[in-house]
């Protein structure tokens, strides 16, 4: 049994922490409102009010939270988690965030004698809870083969691949062809379905084509109820969209196809989907004008 920490309760950091707990972990946890943490409490995570207290109760401290501002603000000041670790500890944050906010806080924790790893993951609400979550991890190799166990019992797939910033290189390239691929499927579908086609046999028929994939299939059924409860919501793959676009920018590399699916996002959230899950983006093509139209 392994002591764990874990910052930012969530909709995937809560999912992870019951799962750990679920596999025998003794966890501590805090989340900004207690509220989200209550199931949690209740199946045996242990309350810590700051998440200083986290960090000094446990060995490997994981985080989930959305951005760069909310990473700074649980990691620094006199009750982040930068101040409860120490020498031998090893943090863990999950985050899809910059990279260069990702190796400033790492650099902060090596500060402290802690080893801090960047551990994005790819997978949905549900890949949490069966746990076939992909996990990247970036940091120094000794301490991701200390948490690879650990990491393993939230998904079969755990890749070193370097350091902390390749860790969200990777985790940004793979939301922004993920967005780009889910825009043009949306595309297709709705294609054919103006031409007669049945829109649930189009889905079907192209999810089980050459350009069929597991996250293409895995959205079939939000293409025909895009108003479903969400699995990623247009809010935080703009979010992820946009840090990509950024870090293009200071790479010096091209991203025609991110700067699509921003606009179609752009135009999901002023028609009120800011919440809705990402496939959404089917319902907005269908209220943009064909050229020569508008």
């Amino acid at each position: 049994m392994d002591t764990i920490g874990y910052v930012g309760l969530g909709a995937m950091g809560g999912r992870m922490a019951g799962r750990l707990l679920d596999l025998g972990n003794r966890v501590y946890g805090t989340n900004r409102t207690r509220a989200k943490a209550e199931p949690l409490i209740e199946r045996g995570l242990t309350w810590c009010a700051t998440p200083r207290e986290v960090a000094a109760a446990a060995q490997v401290v994981f985080s989930m939270v959305t951005d760069d501002a909310a990473l700074e603000s649980i990691t620094s000041g006199p009750d982040g988690i930068l101040a409860g670790l120490g020498p031998g500890k090893i943090y863990i944050d999950m985050s899809t965030v910059s990279p260069v906010a990702g190796s400033a806080i790492s650099d902060q924790a090596r500060g402290t004698g802690a080893h801090m790893l960047a551990a994005p993951v790819s997978g949905s609400v549900h890949a949490v809870e069966q746990g076939s979550l992909a996990i990247m991890v970036g940091g120094d190799t000794e301490s991701f083969h200390a948490v690879e166990p650990l990491l393993r019992q939230l998904g079969p797939q755990v890749t070193h691949v370097g350091g902390n910033a390749e860790a969200l290189l990777l985790k940004l390239a793979i939301n922004d062809s993920l967005a780009a691929q889910l825009l043009a499927f949306c595309e297709g579908v709705l294609l054919a379905e103006r031409g007669g086609v049945d829109r649930k046999k189009a889905i079907e028929v192209m999810n089980g084509s050459a350009i069929g994939s597991p996250s293409l299939r895995a959205r079939a059924d939000f293409l025909l109820d895009p108003l479903a409860e969400p699995w990623f919501d247009v809010v935080l793959m703009q979010k992820d969209i946009r840090l990509a676009l950024a870090t293009a920018d200071s790479l010096g590399v091209a991203l025609p196809a991110a700067q699509v699916t921003d606009a179609m996002l752009s135009k999901a959230r002023e028609l009120g989907y800011a919440d809705r899950d990402i496939a959404i983006m089917i319902e907005v093509l269908q209220q943009v004008p064909a050229p020569g139209r508008g």
